[in-house]
Parts: C-alpha cells; structure tokens; sequence
C-alpha cells in the first residue's frame, strides 16, 4: 500500500479541449498556488499524487478524448500511482450523474462553475484578490482572455448552453486588470476569446459594448497584438471593425464561425441569418478592414444536409476564399435542438463532404500563400523546432492557423519577440522565410 506520510500533496491539472478551457485550468493552478499548494499543469513525470481533468464536452470526438483520460488515471490511482482523482469541466457538468455511476474512482466531480467547492478538497479557498491574475501555461508572450462565459444562442447542434449556461460578460475594469497584469509578466499578445464574443456588454451595460472594451484593452502598455475569436454574424457590430481599423495593436484578424453556406441549412441550425447576408457581412468587413484576415468553421453533415445543400456550401467557400477554414463532421448531441432531428446522413459521408471543403481550402490557401513571397511580414516568434524558429503572423492566431518557419542552423532568434521576415518560399499552410532588418 502507499504511504502518504508527511509527503506535501502535489497537483497536476490536465486540461481537454479549447482555449476556454486552458483558461479555467490557469485559473484553478492560480488559486491553488494562492493557496499554498504545490500545483503543475500536464506534467509529464510521476511527481504529482492529485490529478485534477478539465474534460470537454462539446462532440463525440472530445468526449471519448475526456473519458478515455480520466480512465486512464482511474487505472492509475487503482494502481496505487495517485492519491486522488478530480474531474471538473464541460463533460462533468454535462454527464456528472452518469460518470459517477460508470468510474467510481473518481473521488469527486465538479461542474463548470464550482471552483470553490473544487478548491475545498484541498482546504483552500477562493482567493478573490486572485481574481485578475493568472498563471500562464502557454508561452509567456502571449495569452488567452476570456471575456464573457455561456451562451445565449439558440444553434441546433450546439451543446455548449447546456454545459456553461446563460452568457455572463466579465466586467471591463475586471478584464483591463488582467491583461495590465499580462502585459506586465511578459505577454505581447492577448486573444479574446467567449462563445460569443460580439454579445459582450449586453448583460452588463444594455448595449453591444466589445468596440468599448476593444479600445480600453489596446490602451494597455506592453500589448502589441489584440486578435478577437469566436464572433457571431448574425448581428455583428460594425463598430468592432472601425476599432480594429484605427488601432494599430488590434490585429487584422477575424474568426467568425459561419457554420454553413446553405440558406436552408443555416435556417435549420437556427444562425438567425442567410447565406445572401453573410456574404454581404463578408464584403462589408473586407471593405471597412481592407486586407483582414478572416478565419471560420463549417459543419459537414447536419441533419437534412442534402447534395446540393452541400454543393451551396462548397461554391460559397470556393467564392469566398477565406484566409483560413476548419470544419467539422456533424456530432448528434442529447439536448439540442438538432437531436430531435433523424441524423440521416451517413458518417462516411459527413467525412466525404468535410475532406472535399478541406481540399478545396488547402488550393486556395496555397495561392493566397504564393502571393506572400518577396513580401517583408512582421513576425512573432513563438518557439524553436525541428531546426526552425518558428512564428506567427497577425494573420495567424496559435495551433489553428499558418506559421512561418525560419532556420535555425543560419539564423538565431529570440523567442517572444517580434522579426521581419522575408517571405522566400510558401506551402498550403506554412511561410519560408528569412529574417531582415
């Protein structure tokens, strides 16, 4: 048997999923820290005997990802490897009555909003002159903010209500704190990050108050790059882009998750907009931000999807060449609307149609890319691999989108800091180049 003894506990927080959820998990190691306890995010070595998991929820994929790791320490704490074992986020709030019933090694689950009886297993608690502080567990020289919480959108597929709730935006003052507190430990560029981020300031202050915040967060000393996620098109403020326009610390950047290009599609996922408007919000981005780069997400497969809804979406893309593009098969998911809809198209064919837009996107992001060589790009460097520096443009935002790669055996660069790069060679997503200047 193991013998604790006087051992000092040590924490590990593994965290699943989106950048949402990275955020919580450095809100929990701050308030653990806070609170004296030794506490390390995804350590990869045998030093902690607590482990706490931030599951995802959101689809199929994610979910089996969140169990198939909390299994995978509950064989660890059998093995007698940890002491105990937590599990908190999206999946736990989602399916805490189920995972309770199905691994009962789990000592405790917690919900998306109980931090402070997660912290009461260790005897600690919430610290609110913690609030505003983080610890960052991505590099120092940049970090997510997350300005608002929940959703309040009525999308057929999407679970994400279920699981945080009604939309709740963060104060201003609380948010102009946080990234001051950023700035100063090193951080040169904030994402904002919500599940809608164009709702903020609704609830708070009765009006659509992101350009606001905006403005306020680029007046922060030290910040050189404000890039903004996760905007919805039905409704979107205009005067988010005359901000982005005016200040030259708020990136050219903009990823809006369309979700279709079918009219009749987008009417049955409830986006409260057609195809028409929203290349009509399109053009009007592209001509109030000239040379914006715009990043969405599609959805293959949802419910009644047919041939030519497919085919309407597949023209859309190939029209509106968009500097970046994920997508996503269909993911049937309890308590949406969507659910009570018969999933009739055929996984394969989900799978079929997503590779067919990703194909497409990777020829058009090629040519966009070609026209960047001979051009001079200024460039933040995010880490060192494989025998290259590698970086980020304004037009890039991490672990989704291009990079650029320099030697490193011919050139050396400091990583957190900012380069010109001439471009001298490009592929479907990733920039050649040499540093200048």
């Amino acid at each position: 048997m193991k013998t604790k003894g006087l051992k000092k506990d040590k924490v590990n927080v593994v965290t699943l999923g989106c950048s949402k959820n990275l955020v919580d998990s450095e809100v929990i190691l701050t308030q653990l820290k806070g609170n004296g306890i030794h506490a390390m995010h995804e350590a990869i070595d045998d030093r902690a005997n607590i482990v706490i998991v931030n599951t995802c929820g959101f689809i199929d994929n994610a979910k089996q990802e969140s169990i198939d790791t909390i299994l995978r320490y509950a064989d660890a704490k059998a093995a007698g490897k940890i002491d105990k074992l937590y599990v908190t986020g999206c999946l736990s709030q989602r399916y805490r009555d189920d995972l309770e019933q199905e691994i009962p090694e789990v000592d405790a689950f917690f919900g998306t909003m109980e931090l402070p009886l997660l912290l009461k297993k260790f005897k600690a608690n919430y610290k609110h002159e913690l609030v505003g502080e983080r610890i960052i567990t991505t590099s120092r020289h940049y970090a997510y903010l997350k300005i608002a919480e929940g959703c309040d959108r009525p999308c057929s597929f999407c679970a994400i209500p279920l699981m945080r709730g009604r939309h709740v935006s963060k104060p201003m003052e609380e948010l102009v704190k946080e990234a001051t507190t950023l700035a100063r430990n090193g951080t040169k560029e904030l994402l904002l990050i919500a599940q809608d981020a164009t709702y903020y300031g609704l609830d708070l202050y009765k009006k659509r108050n992101l350009a606001d915040l905006m403005k306020r967060l680029s007046d922060v000393e030290g910040i050189d790059w404000i890039r903004l996620h996760y905007a919805f098109p039905s409704g979107f403020p205009m005067d988010v882009l005359d901000v982005m326009a005016e200040r030259t610390n708020i990136c050219n950047y903009l990823d809006m998750p369309l979700q279709h290009g079918s009219s009749r599609i987008l009417q049955l996922m409830r986006r409260g907009i057609t195809r028409e408007k929203t290349e009509a919000l399109v053009a009007q981005i592209r001509d109030k931000v000239p040379g914006i780069a715009l990043r969405t997400t599609l959805i293959a497969g949802h419910p009644g999807e047919t041939d030519a809804d497919f085919e309407e979406m597949r023209t859309f893309v190939a029209n509106t060449r968009f500097d970046r593009l994920g997508i996503f098969t269909y993911s049937h998911e309890e308590g949406t609307h969507a659910h009570s809809m018969e999933d009739n198209v055929p996984e394969k064919v989900k799978q079929q149609r997503a590779n067919e837009i990703m194909q497409l996107q990777e020829s058009i992001s090629y040519e966009i890319n070609q026209q960047k060589i001979g051009k001079t790009l200024k460039v933040l460097i995010d880490r060192k691999e494989g025998g290259h520096f590698v970086g980020r443009t304004e037009a890039d935002s991490p672990e989704v989108d291009n990079e650029v790669m320099v030697s490193a055996q011919d050139h050396y660069l400091r990583i957190g800091d900012f380069a010109n790069i001439a471009i001298t060679d490009a592929t479907e997503f990733d920039l050649f180049g040499v540093p200048v200047g």
